[in-house]
C-alpha cells in the first residue's frame, strides 16, 4: 500500500488515467467492431462510411497513447484494404 502522500496523489493519478484510457480503448475497438460487422455484411458503403468514422478515433486513441502509432496507422490500412476488396 502506498506510503507516503506523493505515493497515494500517483496511485489516485493512475486510477483516473487508466478510466480515461480504458473508456478511449472502449470507444476506438466499438468503431472498428462497426467496420467489422459492415465487412462481414458486404455493404461497401456502410463499410465506407464506418472506416471513415473508424480513422480519426484510431488516429486519436494513437495521439493520446492508447495505441503505438504504427500501430493505429496498421489498423486503418488494413480496414481500409479489406473495405476496398469488397467492391472487388
Amino acid at each position: 500500500m502506498a506510503n507516503t502522500s506523493s505515493a497515494k496523489k500517483a496511485t489516485r493519478k493512475i486510477t483516473a488515467r487508466t478510466a480515461v484510457n480504458k473508456n478511449r480503448r472502449s470507444r476506438m475497438r466499438g468503431f472498428v467492431r462497426k467496420v467489422e460487422e459492415a465487412i462481414a455484411s458486404g455493404d461497401k458503403t456502410a463499410a465506407a462510411a464506418a472506416l471513415k468514422a473508424a480513422q480519426p478515433e484510431l488516429m486519436r486513441a494513437a495521439t493520446k497513447g492508447v495505441l503505438h502509432k504504427n500501430t493505429a496507422s496498421r489498423k486503418v490500412s488494413r480496414l481500409a484494404s479489406r473495405v476496398k476488396a469488397l467492391g472487388a
